[in-house]
């Protein structure tokens, strides 16, 4: 039954993998037309919009303009400043890229005898325990990277098959790379609703498919947020959905994107934290009621 799944799944993915490519190229290949379109349909009507102003109005916006010359020469040299910036943050990524695999190979080569070595430092004791609990956080923590997987197959699958059945170009790979990017909050239903609202202004005549692809989006978030990872994540980790939406929520009050990004892991340990404390509280005499207050 395994070797099945895998074959199909497998097979599946060298079926898409060559649509999407080729919806990628296409997709590329289209943004000259898209361009050339914007301005034949509309660089006319700015411009008589323009014209069409009354000279006061003009005047003013001269005006302005003159006024406003001052801010956009800060604005450019903070834009200088910012693009300096930018140099040295792709200088820092570049060399987190190159560093990364280094760190990664000596922790993989090393991490037997990193964790032996931290094991001996634990108090002898409540040395069982520990590892006890640490092996469920890391079982939790496995169990939410699958299921947060889980959730942005299947919402890829969901997006690719309504964008491809409304008729949209590209729609399988806007939906799959929809459904992958919704890993990070916020930006995966973003970036699906930009890029297929864009194609879908440009490729249908009326306005009513743009709309139908916006409640596409609305739905998916709906999907996403209120029934998949409560769900599937939530299962996993060993949450109630409910605990699992008010944790997002929570994390969004308190840290913004960070902590909507980190809220369900960190949940997931605190959970296991609080069912350990629970568990040896039960088991107490103070529960139990041996212990005579003095």
């Amino acid at each position: 039954m395994i070797n099945n799944r895998r074959l199909q799944f497998w097979l599946s993915v060298i079926i898409v993998i060559p649509i999407i490519a080729n919806q990628f190229s296409g997709l590329i290949s289209s943004l000259p037309e898209y361009i050339t379109t914007l301005q034949k349909d509309y660089g006319k009507d700015i411009a008589k919009w323009m014209n069409g102003l009354p000279m006061l109005q003009t005047e003013n916006i001269q005006s302005s303009v003159a006024d406003y010359s001052g801010v956009a020469i800060r604005f450019v040299e903070q834009c200088v400043a910012s693009i300096f910036h930018s140099g040295m943050a792709v200088v820092n990524a570049l060399s987190l890229l190159l560093i990364t695999p280094v760190v990664a190979f000596y922790l993989l080569r090393d991490w037997d005898a990193a964790v032996a070595r931290l094991d001996n430092y634990l108090p002898r004791a409540q040395a069982d325990t520990i590892r006890t609990q640490l092996s469920i956080i890391d079982a939790t923590l496995a169990g939410f990277i699958r299921g947060q997987l889980n959730v942005c197959l299947i919402l890829g699958i969901y997006y690719a098959m309504c964008l491809s059945m409304l008729g949209l170009q590209f729609g399988i790979l806007i939906g799959f790379m929809t459904g992958m990017l919704v890993i990070i909050p916020y930006v995966g239903a973003l970036f699906g609703a930009a890029v297929g609202l864009t194609v879908a202004f440009f490729q249908f005549p009326t306005y009513d498919a743009v709309m139908v692809m916006l409640v596409v989006f609305l739905i998916g978030q709906v999907i996403e947020g209120y029934l998949l990872t409560p769900r599937l994540v939530g299962k996993r980790v060993g949450l109630h959905p409910v605990w699992i939406i008010f944790g997002m929520l929570a994390g969004a009050a308190l840290f913004g994107f960070v902590g909507v990004l980190i809220a369900v892991p960190a949940s997931a340990v605190i959970g296991v934290l609080i069912r350990f404390a629970l568990e040896r509280y039960l088991v107490s005499s103070y529960y139990r009621g041996e212990t005579a207050l003095k």
